[in-house]
């Protein structure tokens, strides 16, 4: 079997290109088609096969999600054009096979494995090159010997050439696939100066001449490989939070029919249908309760961590929680068309928007690839042909042109500053989770707030004080129950519990029991009997033993201790900032203002939330989203860069592009602090390598240098931008 590339997963065969078969309708019964599209590298690979796309008739979107290789195209056609579609993208150089999420992932672990065996590979070469190459650039040719300095070509020649062959077929390989469509990519001149640096190194060799250059190839392979490898990881990282949460859709209901009942599945749940849904269940779909009272945990659409009491003719939502009691439901809206439906495809729509940021690296390297071809093969005709030079010095000189030209400092340029910065934030406690996240963080001018477990702690506290007597007997009756209220305010009490008889927890309610003869009640002021109490902005329970008047326990859900300078950081740094809550306004405005925000939207649903945010990226500002909820993950996946704390759900902190553990709210304006100094040592790295090229290149077209000090020149100029972006670490002094 060849294992020269990657394996890749079994997917279905398509017979003839048939991929009219998989096209499905959308909403707007269009015709919708996603494939899963290999080979692409950079941000060049996207926009050639989106405009390729997008200018097919009656073709109304291709995006392709960069990350997990997903592409959608939307049309008004026939749904034959599929096949149309399919041999474009194929002409273009790149692999294409039916979307399937096993596959992704099967593929992305086979290139995770191939990409580390050659950055192996090539980082073994170079070592021993290097150490051989040391020799030689310190020692004379009359103190050496011929016979030495051969003896070592040849020895790193034996080194270099397998090593080259094998790891560099990442480079190879891409090249190949797109140069015999016709087409060009960053990866030619790389695989062009690997091969001709190699081929007139053995020429030379053989010959024994001087200037031999293996120690370049395999170094240039070597950084080279590192780029790509932190930019596969980056990729791997952000792979679609939404194939997670679309779990939440799958499995079993409850259905009621004729008196009977049988177990469907949740996807086959249709309008109109009757379900029963026990306490613990989550709800199956969007529907309407015909029996029953209970209490439903809510947070995974809200984000609150109260629940909500729910009765006969309440609307409940496709992946919340039901607490308490039974309830007998009528469905709505079928499983596809639910809340939690839609928060899938907007998280979807928002990864693809996402992924179509071009970086700044590629965008360079759009001008770059046919730059250097041109301008070796004009020296190499140049020399050759105008100015009487024999072809060997021509072709050396060319090869000359393509090694100081060579990307190395230009593909260290962000790598580096990233890696650094990802380990400087690392030690605070700081995940940088996508490649170009710190580069995004640093433009944004607005930033959107969750409340709940964001600027808050996330936990209600009690805020009221009470007699020692009060907060003991409701302790032991809250003990009893899994309330949030009522865990908050046994959590408050640290003394001994009184035994209680005969205690009762009544669904949506509250608590009662038994207490020296006499009844008493935990819950709800209605649950008490209490009428005439003045209303509280705050969530409350209530205290009430017989013959006694009732006492109140308000809850309030704090600030963070370092919101308030975290905000008025941000706000002295120029940004714009937001309050998204979906809590009640009066309480989001209490939030709010104490932590220094004047805007504030509060009852926000996901889809109120995530409009919002088109609102704002319409109006042109670049957006940063903090948030820990489910809520919260579309605003998270589609805002320009994203953030959450490590105390948020599993989807959240998926979506996210940077986590911050330990809870404190501080690590927000911290990283966009290193965000924008990362920025500027990446645009001076950037300026090093092009006064590099300005100086090397007509340098090395003009024959003034030869390819040993063109590949010191290289060398030299990668270190100088990895000393310049170790300036980073002054952010700490």
């Amino acid at each position: 079997m060849d294992r020269s590339t990657p394996i890749l997963p079994k997917t279905p065969l398509i017979p003839n290109d048939d991929y009219e078969s998989l096209v499905k309708q959308n909403e707007a019964a269009q015709n919708a088609l996603s494939l899963l599209v290999g080979g692409v590298h950079c941000a060049m690979c996207i926009q050639k096969i989106e405009s390729s796309l997008i200018q097919k008739p009656k073709v109304e979107e291709a995006r392709l999600n960069f990350s997990t290789g997903r592409l959608n195209i939307v049309w008004d056609g026939p749904a034959v054009q599929a096949n149309d579609f399919v041999s474009t993208i194929k002409s273009l150089g790149y692999s294409v096979s039916p979307y399937n999420p096993d596959a992704e992932k099967s593929s992305m672990e086979n290139e995770n494995r191939f990409l580390l065996m050659c950055l192996g590979v090539s980082g073994f070469a170079m070592g021993n090159v290097m150490l051989l190459s040391v020799g030689l650039w310190t020692t004379t040719i009359e103190t050496m010997g011929i016979a030495t300095r051969e003896l070592l070509h040849a020895v790193s020649g034996l080194i270099a050439i397998p090593a080259v062959i094998f790891a560099g077929r990442p480079f190879f390989n891409s090249a190949f696939s797109v140069l015999r469509k016709g087409q060009t990519n960053m990866d030619v001149p790389i695989s062009l100066g690997l091969f001709l640096s190699c081929a007139m190194s053995v020429f030379e060799t053989i010959r024994g001449a001087e200037h031999v250059y293996f120690d370049s190839a395999v170094m240039l392979m070597f950084f080279l490989l590192v780029g790509r490898y932190m930019d596969f990881r980056a990729r791997k990282s952000a792979r679609s939070a939404a194939s997670d949460l679309i779990q939440s859709l799958t499995g079993f209901a409850t259905v009621i029919e004729g008196g009977k009942s049988r177990r469907i599945l949740i996807r086959d749940l249709r309008e109109g249908m009757r379900v029963l849904v026990s306490a613990g269940e989550s709800i199956p779909a969007d529907s309407v309760i015909e029996f029953g009272e209970s209490s439903i945990d809510t947070s995974l659409i809200t984000g609150e961590t109260l629940p909500r009491t729910v009765h006969i003719g309440d609307l409940v939502y496709a992946g919340t929680l039901n607490q308490s009691g039974p309830l007998t439901l009528i469905i709505s809206k079928a499983a596809e068309d639910s809340l939690l439906a839609d928060v899938v495809r907007l998280m979807e729509k928002a990864e693809q928007g996402q992924a179509r940021y071009v970086r700044l690296a590629d965008r360079v390297s759009k001008l770059y690839t046919p730059v250097v071809h041109i301008l070796a093969l004009a020296a190499f005709i140049l020399w050759a042909g105008f100015l009487g030079a024999a072809w060997q010095d021509a072709l050396m000189i060319a090869v000359t042109v393509l090694i100081v030209t060579c990307p190395c400092a230009l593909g260290l340029a962000v790598p580096v500053v990233q890696v650094l910065a990802s380990g400087l934030l690392m030690k605070r406690g700081i995940l940088v989770k996508s490649g170009d996240a710190l580069e995004r963080l640093a433009v944004v001018d607005t930033v959107l707030f969750d409340k709940t477990g964001t600027l808050t702690i996330g936990k209600p506290q009690l805020k009221n004080k009470v007699s020692d007597e009060d907060l003991q007997l409701a302790a032991s009756l809250a003990i009893h129950s899994r309330h949030p209220l009522s865990v908050s305010l046994s959590e408050v009490y640290h003394g001994p519990y009184i035994d209680l008889g005969d205690v009762k927890e009544i669904e949506g309610k509250g608590l009662e029991a038994l207490y020296n003869g006499q009844l008493i009640k935990l819950g709800s002021r209605s649950f008490v009997g209490l009428t005439n109490a003045p209303f509280s902005d705050d969530p409350e329970i209530w205290l009430l033993v017989s013959g006694h008047q009732p006492v109140p326990f308000y809850f309030e859900d704090k600030l963070k201790d370092d919101a308030q300078e975290t905000v008025k950081t941000l706000l002295q740094d120029g940004l714009d900032i937001v309050l998204l809550s979906g809590d009640r306004q009066n309480v989001a405005n209490r939030i709010g203002l104490e932590a220094g925000i004047s805007r504030i939207l509060a009852e926000q649903t996901p889809v109120d939330k995530y409009q919002q945010l088109e609102k704002s990226k319409a109006d042109g500002h670049k957006v940063l989203m903090v948030g820990d909820g489910l809520n919260d993950a579309p605003v998270l996946a589609g805002a320009d860069v994203s953030m959450a704390p490590g105390t948020a759900i599993d989807m959240a902190q998926n979506a996210a592009d940077i986590v911050f553990m330990g809870g404190r709210l501080s690590s927000v304006s911290y990283t966009h602090q290193v965000s924008k100094l990362t920025q500027r040592l990446v645009k001076q790295n950037f300026t090093i390598s092009i006064i590099y090229n300005f100086i090397a290149v007509p340098a090395a077209f003009c024959g003034l240098i030869t390819p040993m000090l063109a590949a010191l020149a290289m060398s030299l100029s990668s270190l100088i931008v990895i000393g310049n972006s170790f300036r980073l670490r002054s952010i700490n002094k």
